[in-house]
């Protein structure tokens, strides 16, 4: 069986959560190949599983890490931008052909699926933000509705294209991505929500405490565990800003930041209680042993959290809507706290570390942590590929 990924390459999440799809299917004597760009390239890299580099695509972005919407309209601009679009579906179908797969699968990107069914060849899709949402500013007003008309009649067309829409997600009440489904009742029998895609359940990592001695952290006070991610340039500005906080931060707790560059070494760099990483290979294991998370609101890292049961201190990318949303609907299930990046202070993230690491936030989030552990995502994304593979559907 030949399996081939095609995962969104800005940041690390999509590719993140293809790899252990891949890894499970790999046990089974499946070949992969993956065909991705950008940081999602380094990652797979670094995991030593083949890859091809598709084009790149991606958003404009403000130095503070901010989408820019305007520019991200004006450059590359329609004809540009439909230019890249026919680029990627030439070099996936040179890809697709030379590899000859049984299924594609795609996460978040639309070309490996025309390409596939150009080609013939069963497609699943993967995706958590079934519609892209314009920001919400009064300037763009009416071009924000007219973009969400068009985005959900053109892109929702585009993702229909797989035989198989999977949602890494759990379901109702817990569904973190919801505010990204608005899923036409035309489109919903294709969908299926499988829970998140987790590589290592917190049930197959020693304990809290033996991770601890394990990884050095100390046992008698809070950890606080910050793994940055997502495209470069929209966390460099958040990097700076936390490492400037951490490092005055008080001695009551011990604070964890991954820069999260994936091609680099993984030695800490030490600041007595405060410890930087490039990158932390063992992310579960830290997020097991910790007491709080602080990070963005990508949707891996808040379901994982959930899978954990760790409450968490968010700061959406601003004018990131998916993140915005993922946040919200985190806030309103009680096990998290969000900071917008442009009010974030040493005083504003203490004091929301301290409501955080309350009794009442960690029975609640135990509360749901027995919920969500029922579902296994990545156990329902092997059986789906290798059905759709030996033809079974």
């Amino acid at each position: 069986m030949r399996v081939y990924f095609s995962p969104c390459g800005i940041g690390l999440g999509h590719v993140g959560r293809c790899i252990p799809i891949a890894r499970r299917l790999m046990e089974k004597k499946a070949k992969v190949l993956f065909s991705t760009y950008r940081e999602g390239l380094s990652y797979v890299e670094r995991e030593r599983i083949p890859f091809v580099e598709s084009p790149s695509i991606g958003f404009q972005v403000k130095p503070d890490g901010t989408i820019d919407f305007k520019q991200t309209t004006i450059n590359p601009g329609p004809f540009l931008a439909s230019f890249t679009l026919m680029e990627q579906i030439n070099a996936e179908l040179r890809f697709i052909e030379s590899f000859n797969p049984h299924v594609v699968v795609s996460d978040s990107r639309a070309s490996p699926l025309f390409a596939a069914k150009m080609l013939g060849i069963p497609r699943i899709c993967i995706l958590n933000q079934f519609q892209v949402i314009v920001p919400r500013k009064k300037r763009f007003l009416k071009l924000a509705r007219l973009a969400d008309f068009i985005a959900l009649a053109l892109i929702g067309k585009m993702w229909t294209m797989g035989n198989h829409i999977l949602i890494p997600d759990f379901p109702e009440p817990y569904t973190i991505s919801s505010g990204n489904l608005h899923i036409p009742k035309s489109y919903r029998k294709l969908v299926k929500l499988i829970g998140p895609i987790i590589p290592k359940r917190p049930e197959e990592l020693p304990t809290k405490m033996e991770l601890r001695r394990k990884l050095g952290l100390p046992l008698d006070k809070p950890v606080i565990f910050a793994p940055l991610s997502g495209p470069v340039r929209e966390r460099a500005f958040l990097t700076g800003i936390l490492r400037k906080i951490f490092l005055k931060f008080p001695s009551d707790y011990e604070v964890v930041m991954s820069l999260g560059y994936p091609n680099t070494d993984n030695k800490p760099i030490n600041h007595g209680n405060f410890t930087t990483y490039k990158w932390i290979p063992n992310r579960f294991e830290y997020l097991k042993a910790c007491d709080l998370l602080i990070s963005r609101a990508g949707h891996g890292t808040i379901t994982q959290c959930m899978y954990y049961g760790k409450p968490m201190i968010l700061i959406p990318t601003p004018s990131h809507t998916e993140q915005i949303n993922n946040a919200k609907k985190t806030m309103d299930l009680g096990v998290a706290r969000i900071i917008q990046q442009e009010k974030l202070t040493k005083a504003k993230l203490l004091k929301n570390v301290k409501l955080m690491l309350q009794s009442k936030v960690q029975e609640r989030i135990t509360q749901i942590q027995e919920e969500v552990l029922k579902y296994d995502g990545l156990k329902r994304a092997v059986e789906t590929i290798i059905k759709v593979a030996e033809n079974q559907n």
